[in-house]
């Protein structure tokens, strides 16, 4: 049995928000040739991100905010029936295309499916290669680059429809999960850990919302050793004082050194150190069930090989 899941859907792609735009569909195009390449796609088991439920998001958003996103996308659709404009901005980083809604439906997809199979004990950990990212995305607002919080919404999912007590949220990104931490302070059957650039987008973070979060701001150009002295002192035990039953990882690839988006001096070397922490807590806690979900990452060769190093982690191959 192929103990790691990758969750995909050619409807990820089709979402686009401009040209020059960093998050970009050839973002997956760069994942999927590196997983080629290296012979991983024959180690993990692939499967189609299905459509998400209107009723699973709002496990974690405002039902306002997915019906005024739905409605935004029909909107857009009926413009371009009539020969109007091709792309709907949100904000100033954020914009729709006619293809939008159902990438965001298959990316929170791709997180509850692969929930669903690890619960299930079908596969141990999953990654999900989709797209639009979610973790900035709030309970009520989009905002950079994200629509709905797919790793909120699969966090939530677990919760309420598995019946879990305890799960953990780890956040790797450059820029603070400033989204998935409005949609989680508070409630006392979440765990948040994050690290992130600090002062830097979203400009959130330094404060916690919560006693449930773990933030650690730093600052830029801080580097790998650094990074891991500072998981080991607040990350780890607080997971493992809390044992989370299991774990979801909004896997930004963004603090990589080679990524002009952030300034931090991440290799491929600490993604496999930080998976591999992950592993270790989620195996003594939680029957080793991790679902990952891709968020930034936009130096494009950077990005395929960092996925590469986490999933081969996961894999543990």
């Amino acid at each position: 049995m192929h103990k790691t899941g990758y969750f995909t859907h050619p409807d990820c792609r089709r979402h686009d928000m401009g040209r020059g735009h960093p998050e970009c569909p050839e973002r997956l195009d760069a994942i999927e040739d590196r997983m080629l390449a290296s012979g991983l796609l024959d180690v993990v088991e692939r499967r189609e991100a299905p459509l998400a439920s209107t009723d699973t998001l709002e496990l974690a958003h405002d039902r306002m905010h997915v019906a005024a996103m739905r409605g935004l996308s029909e909107e857009l659709l009926e413009q371009l029936d009539a020969g109007g404009m091709d792309h709907m901005h949100i904000d100033p980083d954020t914009s729709m295309n006619r293809h939008t809604w159902n990438a965001v439906l298959r990316a929170a997809g791709a997180a509850i499916a692969a929930t669903d199979a690890v619960m299930a004990g079908e596969l141990e950990n999953a990654f999900c290669a989709v797209r639009p990212p979610g973790h900035h995305a709030c309970r009520d607002r989009a905002m950079g680059f994200c629509i709905i919080n797919s790793v909120a919404v699969a966090a939530r999912y677990a919760l309420e429809r598995h019946g879990l007590k305890r799960v953990a949220v780890v956040d790797f990104d450059v820029h603070h999960g400033n989204g998935t931490e409005d949609i989680l302070a508070g409630d006392p059957r979440v765990l948040m850990v994050g690290i992130f650039q600090h002062p830097f987008y979203p400009g959130t973070g330094a404060d916690p919302m919560g006693e449930n979060m773990v933030n650690i701001p730093v600052p830029a150009y801080t580097r790998g050793p650094v990074v891991r002295e500072l998981i080991e002192k607040h990350w780890l035990p607080r997971l493992e004082a809390f044992r989370p039953e299991m774990i979801f990882v909004s896997a930004g690839f963004d603090a990589h050194r080679e990524d002009d988006l952030g300034q931090l001096g991440l290799v491929e070397a600490d993604y496999v150190w930080m998976t591999e922490r992950i592993k270790d807590i989620a195996n003594r806690h939680g029957k080793g069930r991790i679902v990952s979900s891709l968020e930034g990452g936009y130096n494009l060769d950077a990005l395929g090989r960092s996925v590469e190093a986490h999933v081969r982690a996961l894999a543990g191959v």
